[in-house]
C-alpha cells in the first residue's frame, strides 16, 4: 500500500499534468477556429477549379492531344504515395489513421505486384512508415519550422512530384490526408492525383463552354496548379484536422486527469484516516497500560 507521501506526490504530479493539458486543449482550440476557417475559405475555390477542370477534361476525352498529367503513361506498374500527417503528437489517432489508411492501400499494391515510391509530410507519419516500409521511402517534406501553411508550400511539393513525373519515376501518385468534418470527425481520404481525376457535377454537365485557345493547350497550363490547389486543399483540411483531433484527446486527457485526482484523493483520505486511527489506538493503549 503507497504511503501517504507517495499518495501526495502523485496527486501533484496529476494536478501539473492535467494544468498542461488544459493549457494545451485550449490552444488547439484557438488554432482549430483559424485551422477550420482557412479549410472552408479554400473549399469554394477548389470545388470550382475541379468543375472548370472536369469540363475541360470532358471535352479533351481520350484524345492523342490529352496532357500527361490526365491521360497517364498508359501504365500502372509504379505508384507514388505521398503520405501528410502532423509534424507533432498528442492529437489522439490522427496520424496512426492516415498511416493505417496508407498502409493497407500498400498492401494491396503489393499484393497485386505494383513498384511502390513513398514520400512523407510530417515527422509522426515518417516515423510509423518508416518501422515496416523504410525501403520504399524516397523523401520527406519539412513542415516543423512552417508556422502557417501557405500556397508555397504546396507548390514546393507539387513541383518536385511533377519533377519525379517527367522523369518517369512513377505512373500513377496518390496523396493521403485527413478531411475535416468536425472537431470529432476527421475522416482519413485518399486523393489520386496523377492521372488527374475530377468528379463532374450534374450542374456542370449541362453546361457548355468554347473554349480558346482549346482544351489541351488550357489543360496543359492549369492542370499543375490544380494538383498544387489539390495539395494545398490536402494540406489545410489536415491541419484543421490535427487541431480537431488534439483538442478533442486533450480534453479527454484532462477529464481522465480529473477523475484520477478524484480517486487519489479519497484513497489519500481513507489512507490519512487509517494512519489516525492507528495512532489513537496507541495512545489509548499506552495510556491503559499506565
Amino acid at each position: 500500500m503507497p504511503s501517504l507521501k507517495d499518495l501526495k506526490n502523485r496527486i501533484d504530479s496529476v494536478t501539473s499534468t492535467r494544468k498542461i493539458t488544459k493549457a494545451m486543449q485550449m490552444v488547439a482550440a484557438a488554432k482549430l477556429r483559424r485551422a477550420q476557417d482557412s479549410a472552408e475559405s479554400a473549399r469554394p475555390y477548389a470545388d470550382r477549379m475541379g468543375a472548370v477542370m472536369s469540363n475541360l477534361a470532358s471535352g479533351v476525352g481520350n484524345s492523342e492531344s490529352a496532357p500527361k498529367m490526365l491521360s497517364g503513361t498508359g501504365k500502372s506498374d509504379t505508384h507514388l504515395l505521398i503520405i501528410a500527417t502532423a509534424e507533432r503528437g498528442l492529437c489522439g489517432g490522427f496520424n496512426s489513421s492516415i498511416v493505417r489508411l496508407a498502409r493497407n492501400h500498400i498492401m494491396e499494391l503489393q499484393s497485386a505486384g505494383k513498384s511502390i515510391k513513398i514520400i512523407t509530410v510530417g515527422k509522426k507519419g515518417r516515423e510509423q512508415i518508416k518501422r515496416e516500409f523504410s525501403d520504399l521511402m524516397i523523401d520527406h517534406v519539412d513542415l516543423s519550422e512552417v508556422k502557417r501553411l501557405g500556397y508555397g508550400n504546396a507548390k514546393a511539393i507539387s513541383e518536385a512530384v511533377l519533377a519525379r513525373f517527367n522523369s518517369e519515376e512513377f505512373d500513377i501518385c496518390t496523396i493521403f490526408y485527413n478531411e475535416f468534418k468536425s472537431v470529432i470527425s476527421q475522416i482519413p481520404t485518399a486523393l489520386q492525383l496523377i492521372p488527374a481525376v475530377f468528379e463532374s457535377s450534374a450542374e456542370n454537365e449541362n453546361l457548355f463552354y468554347e473554349y480558346e485557345p482549346d482544351e489541351s493547350e488550357i489543360l496543359a497550363e492549369l492542370l499543375p496548379r490544380a494538383m498544387a490547389t489539390q495539395i494545398f486543399t490536402a494540406l489545410l483540411e489536415n491541419g484543421a484536422s490535427e487541431q480537431g483531433a488534439r483538442m478533442s484527446a486533450m480534453d479527454n486527457a484532462t477529464r481522465n486527469a480529473g477523475d484520477m485526482i478524484d480517486k487519489l484523493t479519497i484513497e489519500y483520505n481513507r489512507s490519512r484516516q487509517a494512519v489516525i486511527t492507528n495512532e489513537l489506538i496507541e495512545i489509548i493503549s499506552g495510556a491503559e497500560a499506565l
